[in-house]
């Protein structure tokens, strides 16, 4: 994977469209608030559940996909030792390094990752992208829900979570289907395919009226550049060197790197608030990191062009 020069094309054909439609949500919540869990619910129960069925219905798998539960699973473990060491040596609360576990350990790789993916890479790396964002939803709403409360109920609040979640049962159907090869109608299949197509819009939609429901801010400096540094910075350059060193295929090896330069997963200020893990300081990283994506984002889609 060589690295490209820098092209003001590239941000405006995939940075500023996506970020229009961010704005879109955005401002539609400022100036007409609107629940945005009802909306985030049409996406979680109908448009996700058909999109990755369908993905992974239609998919050809191979030892990529278990690359990416590999990756994923290492770089959660390596930004929980690294902010466990950053906890310890500015002496932070319980609540606080949970918080930046939160903010660090779980990137937006739905709202925001598929339709980078999918504008900057093209429709050959959606069903890549798609697991990604299967394996870390079920990682967020499992040691998501377990940091977030920090205790044993957690972690049976944990599994509990995991197994209500619809898109668990869309991704267990979508590979049965296709392992056992059990066909489906064109009308089914092309009725489940314009559904789950909606979903790509709908949540960078939603994306925006979540963060234009914010409504306060922490800004504890020290933690905020230190979880933004790891989760902007960090995770791409970990990503990066993990691609290169196990060699991995050119196509999900930028897949992995652009997706691990997401921000902040807006869930966990969900999560933050429900436990009380430090939720306005969450709230604040994921603020911050995907003000910053803006600028990150497009020097790695730039440093990826082949």
């Amino acid at each position: 994977m060589r690295l490209g020069r820098w092209s003001l094309a590239l941000f405006i054909q995939v940075i500023v469209p996506i970020m229009l439609v961010f704005l879109s949500g955005f401002i539609i919540q400022r100036l007409r608030p609107m629940d945005v869990r009802s909306v985030s619910a049409v996406t979680l129960y109908i448009l996700s559940p058909a999109l990755i069925f369908i993905t992974l219905y239609d998919a050809d798998f191979n030892s990529g996909f278990l690359i990416i539960i590999f990756y994923m699973l290492l770089l959660f473990a390596v930004m929980v030792v690294l902010n466990k060491l950053l906890a310890k040596l500015f002496k932070w609360s319980p609540k606080t390094e949970s918080a930046s576990i939160l903010a660090t350990g779980f990137m937006n790789s739905g709202n925001y990752g598929l339709p980078v993916v999918l504008f900057s890479v093209g429709t050959a790396a959606l069903p890549y992208a798609v697991f990604i964002m299967i394996i870390q939803s079920l990682m967020n709403n499992f040691f998501g829900i377990y940091y977030a409360s920090r205790g044993k109920d957690g972690m049976r609040t944990a599994l509990i979570n995991v197994l209500k979640m619809p898109t668990t049962y869309a991704a267990i159907l979508g590979v049965a289907f296709q392992y056992l090869q059990i066909p489906i109608t064109d009308s089914i299949h092309s009725m489940i395919s314009v559904v789950g197509e909606a979903a790509i819009p709908v949540m960078m939609v939603v994306l925006g009226m979540q963060l234009g429901s914010m409504t306060s801010l922490k800004l504890n400096w020290q933690v905020i550049a230190s979880s933004v540094t790891l989760k902007m910075v960090g995770a791409p350059i970990f990503a990066y060197l993990f691609v290169t060193i196990f060699n991995i295929d050119p196509l999900l090896g930028t897949v992995l790197i652009i997706v691990s330069a997401m921000p902040t997963a807006a869930t966990t200020t969900m999560y933050a608030i429900e436990f009380d893990t430090e939720p306005e300081l969450v709230s604040s990283i994921t603020f911050i990191a995907t003000s910053v994506s803006i600028i990150t984002i497009a020097i790695v889609l730039n440093l990826l062009q082949i």
